[in-house]
């Protein structure tokens, strides 16, 4: 019996990029692409790409920082849908997906940002990427916002809970390219039972 599941969810490729350099003074430094060559490591010349990484604040509960544990966070995929929501609530006209240091941007799968962790999104070539973990809204866009359009920075954060994407890495070596179509596979197995009984009180 298959452990994932295909389902109609479908998203298209509507941009492509990579953190050349770390942040620096928290300023995120972007770079568009029209095509992702990935391995099992990432995207050569990503910041985050690498098959392992040292451990950040977001496990500190886990581990000492700057532990070297296996690199599920190679990629930052968002929704195009949720960033129009936060540019919304942020008052700006569009957001640039540069400012949150997207490596994907997909439009058409709804609530991405709250996928099942270890589902997969896989492209038209099989290359496949593995969802980690909602990517929780941090410091960094919001001062790169800031710097791109002063004054209008500081709302991200709030702006941005629960709508930031995901974290990704890849499990199937393979191209990502604009316009591509990816499918949504989920885990086959139910929810966890102590979340639906805490829903059902």
């Amino acid at each position: 019996m298959p452990a994932l599941i295909p389902t109609d969810h479908t998203a298209r490729v509507v941009w492509l990029g990579y953190q050349p350099v770390p942040v620096e003074k928290l300023v995120i430094t972007s770079v568009p692409l029209e095509e992702m060559p990935l391995s099992f490591a990432g995207f050569d010349g990503e910041v985050h790409a690498g098959l392992t990484r040292p451990s950040c604040s977001r496990v500190l509960k886990q581990y000492p920082r700057n532990t070297e544990i296996r690199n599920v966070r190679q990629l930052c995929v968002v929704s195009a849908e949720e960033m129009t929501e936060v540019a919304q609530k942020m008052g700006l006209a569009a957001m640039d997906y540069a400012w949150v240091g997207a490596s994907l941007v997909l439009e058409g799968i709804p609530d991405l940002t709250h996928l099942p962790p270890s589902s997969r999104l896989q492209g038209p070539d099989g290359v496949t990427l593995v969802v980690d973990m909602e990517n929780l809204p941090c410091q960094e866009p919001a001062v790169t916002i800031e710097k791109a359009r002063p004054g209008e920075g500081k709302g991200f954060k709030r702006a941005a809970e629960g709508k930031r994407g995901v974290t990704a890495w890849v499990e199937r070596e393979g191209v990502l390219r604009l316009g591509d179509v990816v499918r949504l596979h989920v885990p086959a197995q139910r929810g966890w039972q102590p979340n639906r009984d805490a829903a059902e009180k």
